[in-house]
């Protein structure tokens, strides 16, 4: 056990196969130099490695080796056009540009397009750095071409075969991600419910939005790997396992979401009493079992979460504490409070049946909705809807175009040595938005120079080639280990790598300086195209992405609306628009975050009212969590039928605001007619209170009446964004997912 278990551990980490089959190719690609008695091998083969393993995509073992198949053409291509063009300058550098334009476009087709599109960019450059390494086109070049392309095949094939393998281990680190930051979301949303004075609730609830948009994100990743595995295995029991565990990770993120009454009144009013800290412990204790069913699923443990039974039964207690003092004040407050202990028990339940969920109800709707382009038509059509300068791929397309050609051209007029790494930086460094470049850009110039120490340590410290090829190896398999979430160690590594692999066949110490002097010019070039071609400020997308937070959220109230009327039913349709809103929610938040690293002058007040916006947008959303979390069908003769209407005049209003919003017109005052529509539900709920004689609580009538509290403000904050910030004088973009 004490040595089964680091192993199995070491087996749950999402990095471990990547870096496996990385450390498989690199050294069979080792191996194969040596037994062929020329060392000068691994390098090619090495470019070609990387370059398929950047291209990977997530699928079924089916899945990837049709995906492998299109890399392998497009990689064949591009390299043997490389080869083509490199003797006349002028034919390569409109090449250059008219390739990447069109890779980079081919991207807004789905995301495994623009990971094969990327990956071809990559090995373009690899191929011109493979044909300068041996001074231009010679008699062997299409030899040393095939041997990139080999390197490719090779890793390509150990890629397939690991998917057939174990296919389903991805999915089990992608639900244990999803758990893992449900348990996160769970903490933080506990600690609105702490009654201490002098908080600033703003600043956790601008934390929570931004943690909300980590848990759809591994959603959505979850999501798309359960359905690329379920394509023709729709009888595979653990897959089926999975989608019913994803399903009821979807159902805690709604109630987790949900918000029954305003905190702070509830803060307000039960200030001296424990009740809200029992909230408080229920919601972080049951936080933490979502971390704790994490770890269950990756080691395939018993999961037991006692501890929040507990915390429900003490809470539970609390309440009927505050009904037997019966303080006149409390009462109206004792109902939302009930509902939102019944919320939690029933997060509970879920929590509990999540390790080793049931056989699914046969009338579920387990479908999926399939995001990816079902003919080649439907897929030109994304790509003609971002031919507009409004469309951050379309920026990007042209901007990367213009800075490697810039790039090309500095290389003809200086002709630095290893000139071609100066493109290959412009590309790694060069992203859609300033934000990122600016990170991009700091950590691999930070990561090149340390890679450069170590590397020229690594070659004087150990001058035996096959210490140095070991080396090179561990180098490859740290790059890949690290490249997503510590760029600085995975930019050092591969430094490290290209200099113990080059010098194998010559001077390593006469990399050192022009590595360094491309990597400088190549991020120059990156960062001032961010700065000046077509640049992508936040701040002048920031209406457009506030519009479509709303718009979203109206159609998931429409959606639950539409429950009401025929009965609850978790359809692909709500499923579809309760995502959807997220998204928006998380694509809002993710802007945001990106906007307050751009420089001052382009961001100006846009941030402060974008925060504001999201602050607003983030609890009606929360409330249209807790009003789908109540949905049942709604009986003729029942009182919250009438509630239907006023609905759905939200819905128009909340329309309305995202309409003004997208068009940049201001937006009406709303205080009238929302003061009309709280009118209309407290008289409604008045009407249904003295024909039974009794106070009610309706959550339908409590939520709505939230809803439209909400919608004043978030008229006034969509003023704020319209009149405030830069002028856009692009026209809306058209998004691959509209």
């Amino acid at each position: 056990m004490p040595i089964t278990l680091p192993l199995r551990r070491l087996w749950t980490l999402d990095k471990f196969a990547y870096s496996l089959r990385v450390f498989i190719a690199f050294s069979g690609a080792l191996l194969f130099s040596g037994l062929m008695g020329d060392v000068a091998l691994v390098i090619p083969l090495f470019l070609g490695i990387i370059a398929c393993a950047l291209s990977e995509t997530d699928d079924s073992w089916q899945g990837r080796l049709q995906a492998l198949l299109v890399t392998l053409v497009c990689f064949t291509s591009a390299s043997f056009i490389v080869q083509w063009l490199f003797p006349w300058p002028w034919l390569f550098v409109v090449g250059l540009g008219l390739s990447t334009f069109t890779l980079i476009m081919l991207g807004a087709i789905g995301q495994r397009y623009a990971t094969i599109a990327s990956g071809t960019l990559i090995l373009s450059i690899y191929s011109m750095i493979n044909i300068e390494q041996h001074g231009g086109v010679d008699e062997d070049v299409a030899a040393r071409q095939l041997l990139l392309l080999a390197g490719a095949v090779w890793y390509g094939l150990i890629s397939v075969v690991w998917c057939a393998l174990f296919s389903r281990q991805p999915v089990k680190q992608s639900m244990a991600r999803v758990y893992k930051a449900l348990g996160e979301f769970l903490i933080l949303k506990s600690a609105l419910f702490e009654p201490v004075r002098g908080v600033d609730v703003e600043a956790r609830r601008v934390a929570l939005a931004r943690q909300n948009g980590k848990v759809v994100d591994a959603l959505n990743q979850a999501k798309e790997m359960i359905f690329r595995r379920l394509e023709g295995q729709r009888g595979d029991q653990k897959l089926n396992r999975y989608l019913r565990i994803y399903f009821i990770a979807q159902d805690i993120h709604e109630r987790a979401s949900s918000t029954h009454y305003p905190y702070s009144a509830l803060s307000k009013a039960f200030f001296h009493h424990d009740v809200l800290f029992r909230c408080q412990r229920l919601l972080d204790q049951q936080g933490r079992s979502c971390r704790q069913l994490a770890k269950s699923l990756l080691l395939n443990r018993p999961f037991d979460h006692q501890q929040s039974e507990e915390a429900l039964a003490d809470l539970h207690a609390s309440i009927e504490n505050l009904r037997d003092r019966g303080k006149p004040e409390w009462r109206p407050l004792l109902y939302p409070l009930s509902a939102l202990a019944d919320n939690l028990a029933t997060l509970e339940n879920q929590l509990a049946s999540a390790h080793n969920p049931g056989v699914s109800d046969e009338r579920r709707d387990s479908s999926l909705f399939d995001r990816s382009p079902s003919s080649l038509l439907e897929a030109w059509k994304r790509v003609r809807l971002n031919f507009t300068l409004g469309s951050p791929t379309f920026r990007h397309a042209v901007r990367l175009s213009i800075a490697l050609m810039t790039g090309y051209g500095i290389m003809q007029w200086i002709d630095p040595a290893q000139g071609f790494w100066i493109l290959l930086t412009t590309l790694f460094v060069c992203r859609p938005n300033f934000a990122t470049t600016r990170r991009f850009l700091s950590q691999r110039i930070i990561g090149t120079v340390l890679g450069l120490v170590v590397g020229w340590a690594s070659i004087s410290l150990f001058p035996h080639p096959l210490v140095q090829s070991i080396i090179a190896v561990a180098a490859g398999v740290s790059f890949f280990a690290n490249r997503e979430k510590h760029y600085v160690i995975a930019t050092a590594s591969i430094t490290l790598l290209v200099l113990c692999s080059f010098n194998q066949v010559g001077d390593g110490y006469n990399l050192i300086l022009p590595r360094l002097l491309d990597t400088l010019l190549g991020s120059l070039i990156a960062g001032l195209a961010v700065f000046f071609i077509l640049p992508d400020w936040q701040g002048r997308r920031l209406y457009r992405e506030a519009a479509n937070a709303l718009t979203n959220h109206r159609r998931y109230l429409d959606e639950i609306i539409h429950q009401y009327e025929e009965g609850k039913q978790d359809d692909l349709a709500y499923r579809l628009a309760r995502r959807n809103a997220h998204n928006a929610d998380a694509a809002l938040s993710t802007l945001l975050t990106n906007m307050l690293h751009e420089p001052g002058h382009y961001r100006k007040l846009d941030a402060d009212n974008g925060l504001r916006f999201l602050v607003l947008s983030n609890t009606l959303l929360s409330h249209l969590s807790a009003l789908g979390a109540h949905r049942h069908q709604l009986a003729d003769d029942e009182d919250d039928a009438t509630l239907v209407p006023v609905a759905k005049r939200i819905g128009e209003l909340l329309g309305q605001i995202a309409e003004r919003l997208r068009q940049r017109q201001p937006v009406e005052a709303l205080t009238d007619q929302a003061a009309e529509l709280l009118a209309q539900l407290e008289e409604q709920n008045a009407v249904a209170a003295d024909e039974q004689a009794v106070t009610l609580y309706r959550p339908i009538q409590s939520q709505l009446r939230l809803i439209t509290e909400q919608l004043a403000p978030l008229g006034e904050a969509a003023n704020r964004l319209v009149g405030s910030g830069n002028e856009d004088h692009t026209p809306n973009s058209a998004t691959a997912n509209a």
